[in-house]
């Protein structure tokens, strides 16, 4: 019995270790309702030839809603194909348990916006945020993602989500297959 105790109270300090603390960039409560959503975090990173795209997550409730936001970035000198969200768009989490996890976009059309930098480079911004289906947050707390599929407007791209990697943009390190198991518990 003792060493059946010990071994529970062991899991448990070891989950709770594996989790990151709750990093919020907003936390607001008023007469309207309430909103807090975590800080941005890279999930994926290309650069080739000139051209760059990243894609960061942040977790948010709206109002008691757990959501995903999601932020495309392209950066190129070239020409740069927009992608766009829509009432159709979803992501698809495969988990390395083999289920498979679909977050439904907010009935909201972006198809980004456009900046132009000091170095010439052309910029574009896209913008979803994506609802949770239900009985989808033990999954995501128990297992990492290693693959994840966006369905825009008008095409579908898959990213291979990688254990850990150091981004060329700021040098940091991110571990984005489990992304959703150290910060899930900031939405629940």
């Amino acid at each position: 019995m003792k060493n059946l105790l010990a071994i529970t109270l062991f899991l448990i300090s070891f989950a709770s270790l594996a989790q990151k603390p709750c990093e919020y960039t907003t936390n607001v409560s008023d007469s309207i309702g309430t909103y807090k959503t975590t800080k941005e975090y890279m999930i994926a990173e290309k650069n080739f030839a000139g051209t760059a795209s990243y894609i960061f997550f942040s977790l948010a409730m709206s109002d008691g809603m757990p959501l995903l936001n999601v932020q495309f970035i392209q950066k190129s000198k070239e020409f740069i194909k927009a992608y766009c969200f829509d009432e159709n768009s979803k992501i698809f989490l495969q988990l390395n348990n083999g289920k498979v996890i679909t977050l439904l976009h907010i009935d909201q059309e972006n198809c980004g916006t456009s900046l132009r930098d000091d170095n010439g480079f052309d910029n574009r911004i896209t913008v979803g945020t994506f609802m949770f289906m239900k009985d989808s947050f033990a999954d995501l707390k128990n297992s990492p993602v290693s693959m994840m599929r966006i369905k825009y407007l008008t095409d579908t791209e898959d990213y291979i989500l990688k254990k850990r990697f150091i981004s060329e943009l700021n040098y940091e390190i991110y571990e984005p297959e489990t992304y959703f198991m150290q910060n899930i518990h900031c939405v629940e």
